[in-house]
C-alpha cells in the first residue's frame, strides 16, 4: 500500500495539471484536493479504533 506521503504530492500535481488545463473547474478540483487531504489525514485515526475481529 502506497503512503499518504507519496500519495497526496500526485493528486496535487495531477489537479495542478488539471486546472491548467481547465480553469473553470477550479473550484471543483479544490474542493476534492481538500477532501482527499481531510479523508487521508483522518483515515489513520479511524483505523486504529475500529477492532479487529480474531
Amino acid at each position: 500500500m502506497p503512503s499518504i506521503v507519496f500519495i497526496q504530492p500526485l493528486i496535487a500535481l495531477i489537479a495542478g495539471i488539471v486546472i491548467l488545463i481547465m480553469p473553470r473547474i477550479l473550484n471543483y478540483v479544490v474542493a476534492l484536493c481538500l477532501i482527499f487531504i481531510g479523508i487521508t489525514g483522518l483515515l489513520p485515526n479511524v483505523m486504529d479504533n475500529i477492532p479487529l475481529p480474531n
